[in-house]
Formats: structure tokens, sequence, C-alpha cells
């Protein structure tokens, strides 16, 4: 939660400069984007799915010498491929950008390319956080490695407000990039104390041989290649928004970063908590796997059936609230809007198919949510392309809205990944995943309530409020009366939430 409303910060200072529709913003995403593919291919991912359940189960086993053996050598292997990888991409950053943005030209695509080269490097220090966050997931420290990107945040914000002394757009990218890269090495740096504290020393070591090392590597490929297909399908998805006119990609990347709120702080999290503790049973352990399936789609149903008609009803006074502030105006809130309400078509869906992931990742198969993301991506960009191009003029739009039917052909897509792995999760495991109607049927009935008295609230507020106003007053009593009638309903995940919630708050007796 930390990290994202520093998130939120960091984008509406970005907006409040920037503004909705210039070409600087466009280039400064489209940029962010390439290098960012290599701390997902070799980063959170990656690790998550070779190295994670390798080194928890070392740790099971009491062996610690072993496991930081492991552990050095993997980052070892990581700093080397890295390092090379980021060479490679300030070498050809011009042919990244003629591929993933075919659509940029002039100083556009210029000042696009050397962004690339600033933000390259800051995407190899990333990589090394995003082991920091795989060993001290392993030991159950879960805080720092996920509150450490606000420090990257920050460091955001500091560069924009320091680079908007200048009116110049293109020379507040620069500075933006610039801050994304010291921001990345605070991020690293915040947590070595901790490494040190569990994993003994860091020392550079490559074991040769290695039963366990080869276990990673051998999983690493087809893991990096599930993370490589997600983010050829983002990056499908900003080729066809760099074909249409300005504002498309910036749009995306504003929604998206309301999106994957719920997503980070539900499923990501509930998916990352789930990971090392399934990797430490195995096949065997068919019912605790089952029973903790069940249990984290229940929570993860409690928390994104709200999400998701938050985002449809009041997604504007959402997006209005963050980013509404200087050179980002009314009418860019309702494309934003637009835009979030076409993702949110797969938001249950993303979130499930995490967890699902999460489960073949632990048992040692990276292969069966590789097949099932080709599948996504496929039949995402060919509907995507569609939509997109031809969607528009269907309703008479501009062609600039042809982003909204780009975020939907998406959200379908991932309902068919996660039908796919569901499918094949049951045939692997004889799993037998129910979940109550009466507990789904009171989750939509207390969402589509609570969100149709904010609605109706909304429209006798009007233009009364500030929207940063408007979205501090709504959004918690859209919160309060779903809490509340969950309650009221006797849904367990309501109130085991909230008695663990006052408990962190009652003061403790010395």
């Amino acid at each position: 939660m930390a990290s994202r409303v520093v998130g939120f910060m960091r984008q509406r200072t970005m907006n409040h400069y920037f503004g909705g529709h210039s070409d600087a913003a466009d280039a400064f995403y489209a940029a962010f984007k390439i290098p960012n593919l290599l701390q997902n291919l070799f980063g959170e991912g990656a690790l998550s799915g070779s190295f994670i359940p390798v080194y928890a189960r070392l740790l099971e086993g009491s062996d610690q010498e072993q496991a930081s053996a492991v552990a050095n050598t993997v980052l070892s292997l990581l700093t080397l491929i890295t390092s090379l990888l980021v060479l490679l991409g300030i070498l050809f950053a011009p042919l990244f950008i003629d591929f993933i943005a075919p659509g940029f030209e002039g100083e556009k695509r210029t000042l696009t390319i050397e962004l690339v080269r600033v933000l390259f490097p800051g995407a190899g220090i990333l990589v090394i956080s995003a082991w920091c966050l795989g060993v001290l997931n392993c030991h159950r420290k879960f805080l720092l490695s996920y509150s450490a990107p606000v420090l990257w945040n920050l460091c955001i914000i500091v560069a924009v407000v320091v680079g908007a002394q200048s009116d110049d757009l293109h020379l507040l990218a620069h500075y933006t990039a610039w801050g994304a890269v010291i921001g990345g090495i605070a991020q690293v740096i915040i947590q070595i104390p901790s490494i040190l504290k569990v994993h003994l020393h860091i020392r550079p070591q490559l074991l040769r041989n290695n039963i366990h090392v080869r276990t990673i590597l051998k999983n690493f490929i087809p893991t990096a290649a599930v993370r490589g297909v997600a983010q050829i399908s983002a990056y499908i998805d900003q080729i066809i928004a760099s074909l249409l006119p300005t504002g498309a990609i910036t749009g995306l990347t504003n929604a998206q970063l309301i999106y994957t709120l719920p997503v980070s702080l539900f499923g990501m999290s509930i998916s990352a908590a789930a990971l090392p503790e399934l990797s430490r049973l195995g096949d065997g352990a068919v019912e605790i796997i089952n029973q903790r399936l069940e249990q984290n789609l229940r929570y993860l149903r409690f928390s994104i059936i709200p999400s998701v008609v938050g985002f449809l009803l009041l997604g504007d006074v959402i997006i209005g609230g963050v980013y509404q502030t200087g050179a980002f105006s009314r009418s860019d809130v309702v494309f934003v809007w637009a835009i979030l309400c076409g993702s949110s078509i797969g938001l249950i869906a993303g979130t499930t198919g995490r967890l699902f992931a999460s489960t073949f990742y632990a048992l040692k198969d990276p292969r069966t949510p590789l097949f099932c993301a080709m599948v996504r991506v496929l039949s995402a960009g060919a509907a995507g392309y569609y939509a997109s191009m031809f969607g528009p003029g269907l309703f008479g739009l501009s062609s600039r809205w042809g982003v909204v039917g780009l975020t939907a052909a998406s959200g379908c897509a991932g309902w068919v990944e996660c039908w796919l792995l569901e499918r094949a999760l049951r045939k692997r495991l004889a799993v037998t995943i129910r979940i109550e109607g009466r507990f789904l049927i009171t989750l939509w009935v207390s969402a589509l309530v609570s969100g149709g008295v904010c609605f109706f609230a909304k429209s006798l507020i009007g233009d009364m409020l500030h929207p940063f106003f408007a979205a501090a007053l709504l959004f918690p009593v859209f919160v309060g009366l779903f809490l509340f009638m969950t309650y009221a309903a006797g849904v367990p995940e309501c109130s085991e939430n909230l008695k663990r919630i006052f408990r962190k708050l009652r003061p403790r007796s010395r």
C-alpha cells in the first residue's frame, strides 16, 4: 500500500507537469517500457518461479550453508547476464524503438532513444533488488522488500520537481529518467542490511555441477519465457497504441497504474506469500494445497470484486482525485476512466491466474503457465488490433478511443488464460476448487449496492468539490459500506481482516 500510494504521488506529479497529451510524456512512458523488459524477464517473475522454490526448500531442510551458496551463485549469474544485456540495450536502443514504437518519428523518436539509454542501467539495478526480495521472502520477511519501491518513487518525484524548474519538457523527461536510476540504487541499498542478517555473506560465487543450481537454471528459462510472453503482450499493446494519436500511450500508462493497485495489493501479495509456503510442500500434499488455494481464492474474491465495481462506477472519481491537476484536465480523466473500464474486464481473471501460476511454480512446473500465457498473448494481440483499429469507427468515435478496445480485448484474453490454468491444475493435482455461490452473491450485491449509493452521491456533488476532496469523501464511504454489509452478512474474510487490523492498531502492554 505504501509503495502504491507514493506511486500515485509520483504519477500525479508527472501528470501535473507533463499533462496527458505531450510527446515528452509518450516518449518517457514508451522508453520506460523497453528496459522494464529486462527487469521483468530476470527480476521478480523469473526468480519467483525458479529461485524461490529451490531456496525455500533448502531453508526448510536447515541447510543454511548450501542455501547461501546457491543464492550467491544466482546473484553472480544475474549480475553477469544483466550487465551484458544493459550494454547491448544501450548500444542498440534505436532498433528497440523502431520495433516497440514504430509510430514515433522525428524529435519524439530521438528523445525516446536518449531516455532508453539512461533507463537501461536502472533496470539492471532493479534486477538485483528483485534478488533481494526473493531471499527475504523465503525468510518470511515481506515488509521491507515490498516497501523499498517507496524510495524509488520518491527519487523520481524529486527529479520531476527539480526538472520542472525549466519549461523544456524534453529536459524534464531526462531528469525523470535519471531519478528512476538513482531510485533503483537506493532501493537495493536499503535492503542490504536485512540480507546480511539472513544470508550471512554476499560474495561472488559460481557453483559447478550443483543439482540445486541446475534445477534453478532449468526452470529459469521457461519461467523467464512466461514473463517474456507477458511482456510481449504489453509491448503489443504499446505498438498498437503508438499507431494511435498522441495521448494513447500516456492514457494507457495512467490507467494501468490504477488497475495494478488491486493486482499488487491483493493478487501479487497473496501469490507472493503463498509461493514459498507451497514450495515447502509437494505433489503429495493435495489436500493442503487445495485448502490453501480455496482460502486464497476467497480472499482474492473478497478484495477484487469491490475493486471491479469501484473502477466501473467510481473510476472517474478515483482518477480525478489522483491525477487531475495542472495540465491534466477533466477530459483526460474521462479518457483514462474509459481505458480503466476496459481493463477491469480481466481483473478477476488476472489476479486468479497469478495465484494458479504461482502454484505451478511451487510444483516446479513453469511450462504449463508458459503455454497458457502464449494462448493469451495470441488471442489478445489479434482481438486487440481489430478492436483498436476498427472499433472506434463502428461507434463514430475518434481513433484515439481505440485504446479502450485494446484493454478490453486483453481483459477477455485473461479469462481464457485463467480457465486454461485452472483446468490444468485440476488435472495435475485432482484438486476440487470450489467457492460457495452464496459467498460470491453476497460480495457482488454488497459491492453493487455500495457502488450505487456512491454513484448517486457523485451525481449530486457534481463540480461542487475539488476532485481530490470528492475522492477523499466517496471512496472511504464505498469501502465502509462494503465492509459493513459483508460483516453484517457474516462473511468470515471481513471479520477476520477487521480483527487483524484492530489487533495491529491496539497498543501493546509493556
